[in-house]
């Protein structure tokens, strides 16, 4: 199976998001190799940088969940081509 290098990138500007984006992060736990999380009190919103290696279709499906969420943007910015697993 052929897995891609991502990192998404979200800002969080709704507090009641929180919880069902912590679900669907431990959802994807397999997935993510990191994750940075930046509280910016002085604007109301958080930033949130992970790290994904995971097919192409993993990481589409959990950007689009992640960004249905109310108050939440998120976009995946890829490393160059793909890795074959054995």
């Amino acid at each position: 199976m052929n897995t891609r290098i991502a990192a998404l990138s979200l800002i969080v500007e709704d507090p009641r998001s929180v919880e069902p984006l912590n679900a669907l992060l431990h959802e994807y736990a397999p997935h993510i190799l990191g994750r940075m999380g930046i509280p910016y009190r002085e604007r109301n919103l958080s930033i949130i940088c992970l790290i994904i290696d995971a097919p192409q279709d993993v990481i589409n499906a959990l950007t689009g969940k992640l960004g249905r969420l109310s108050g939440v943007t998120a976009k995946a910015v890829y490393a160059p081509g793909e890795i074959t697993e054995k």
